[in-house]
Parts: C-alpha cells; sequence; structure tokens
C-alpha cells in the first residue's frame, strides 16, 4: 500500500527551524497497530494522520510511543499541507478529533491560525522528584490538564536549563512546560515530556493552550507573542478567548513523498 506523506517544519519561517511533523494522508483508517508503527518509524515528535470526511478531515496524532489527546504543531502541519499541496480551496479547514473536539484552522495573511480549547492552569501540589530533575527552584508550579507548568524567574533561567529527562520521565504527568517573561517576546518557554516518548518538544502547540491563559492573566493582555527557546526555536502569535485560544504562526514545507506498508 502506497500512502502520501510531507514532513513540515511548523511555527517556522524556513526549514531547519520550528517543529518538524510528519502528516500522512489516508483514504480510509488503518489499524492502531499500524498507525503507531508508522509513527515510531518517522520518530519524530508527532505524527499526523488525516481522513477526509464530510466537512473537513478526521484527524489524529501519534508520538513515537503512543497516541496523543490534543498537538499543535501536527495540526498546523495537517493544515499547510491541505492549503499549499493539496490546493485545499475554502477559507478555513475542520478537524474533527477524537478527544479535543472539532479544531479550525484558517488562513491569517501570512500566517495559519488555529483554534484550539484554553486549557488553564490551575493550583496543584508540586509533584515528587520535579525540581530535582530540572536542577532549578522555580518561583511557581501549577497543573493542567495533562501537564505541569513551571515558572521561573526569567528567560535566561528557561534556556539554560538543563534537566535530568530520565529522572523527567518518573515524574507523574504527561509533560512539562517551562516559562518565564521573555526579552523580546511577552513569554519564553521550553517542554519536556520524555513519558510520552518526546525527550524536549521544539515547539509544542498544545502547551500554549496551558501558557497562554496564564500569561495574559499575569500580562493583562489578549493578544501575545511567544517564543519557543528550545535549540531549534519556534515563533507563535497567541490570542485568549476565554475558553478557546487561537495560536497562529507559519510552516516551511521540508519533504514530500510516499511510504509503502
Amino acid at each position: 500500500m502506497k500512502l502520501a506523506m510531507y514532513q513540515v517544519d511548523a511555527f517556522a519561517s524556513a526549514v531547519f527551524s520550528g517543529n518538524p511533523a510528519a502528516v500522512c494522508l489516508l483514504e480510509a483508517w488503518l489499524n492502531d497497530r499500524q498507525l503507531q508503527a508508522i509513527a515510531a518509524e518517522n520518530n519524530l515528535s508527532e505524527t499526523a494522520f488525516l481522513v477526509r470526511n464530510e466537512a473537513g478531515f478526521d484527524l489524529r496524532w501519534f508520538t513515537p510511543v503512543t497516541e496523543v489527546e490534543l498537538c499543535g504543531h501536527a495540526t498546523l502541519a495537517s493544515a499547510f499541507v491541505l492549503f499549499h499541496c493539496r490546493q485545499w480551496q475554502e477559507e478555513a479547514i475542520r478537524f474533527r478529533t477524537r478527544k479535543s473536539g472539532e479544531l479550525l484552522v484558517r488562513k491569517s495573511g501570512a500566517l495559519l491560525e488555529m483554534d484550539f480549547p484554553a486549557r488553564p492552569p490551575h493550583a496543584v501540589k508540586t509533584p515528587p522528584g520535579l525540581c530535582e530533575a530540572l536542577h532549578v527552584q522555580p518561583e511557581l508550579i501549577l497543573g493542567s490538564a495533562e501537564d505541569i507548568l513551571v515558572v521561573l524567574d526569567g528567560e535566561g533561567g528557561v534556556r539554560e536549563l538543563h534537566p535530568d529527562i530520565a529522572a523527567l520521565g518518573r515524574v507523574a504527568c504527561r509533560g512539562v512546560i517551562v516559562t518565564a517573561r521573555g526579552k523580546d517576546a511577552d513569554f519564553v518557554s521550553t517542554f519536556f515530556a520524555p513519558r510520552v516518548g518526546v525527550a524536549e518538544d521544539p515547539v509544542p502547540g498544545s502547551a500554549h493552550c496551558v501558557l497562554i491563559p496564564y500569561w495574559s492573566g499575569v500580562l493583562g493582555k489578549r493578544s501575545l507573542h511567544a517564543i519557543q527557546v528550545s535549540q531549534r526555536g519556534g515563533e507563535l502569535f497567541c490570542e485568549d478567548c476565554g475558553d478557546r485560544v487561537r495560536i497562529a504562526g507559519r510552516a516551511a514545507l521540508y519533504l514530500e513523498g510516499a511510504i509503502w506498508i
């Protein structure tokens, strides 16, 4: 069986930056074992799988080791492929997901803008081993739907972070978002998710479902400019819309081809 597949660098203006995602277009769903095997073979933080439906596309995301509930950068990559490689003519694309409801992506000038559910952080007891794994003493630790949010006192602390990834994988959460006020942006962040097979995610869109409501409240503004300070780096343009958030960015095509299974 021959399947069309693309690799796109999301939240980036050019290749070799941002967050790479594979996008695989299917005529019908393969079984979960095959989907997971393809994602493992790609060995990217996420592979997106799309199947056409009556209103748009069904969308699922897999890391190399598991399916995830929500993924931003692979959704952006999927929309980029449909708009720029498959000539989708409508102004927006509707994605139906299994656990995160309907997601909408539309063109906004040179950007692609995603409409995602907000995941505001909340008070939480510090998980055992977290600070030891990060080698930092945070200003604040909060919980969210899936991840822990760690706030540091400055951008330098986020940039210089060198956590013990093996120890972080033993902390009871999907992933750890580390953030601080930015120097050239409203906030900066980085994200680690070894429990789902992603040591450091270069630019996670879903983490900004937590970051946007947090920083909107702290800074008292709805529109926010965010920088991911991972090695590859990434830029996001965000808006707090109450129970929803808007996350916009650019993307670049790296690879177009086919896989055989």
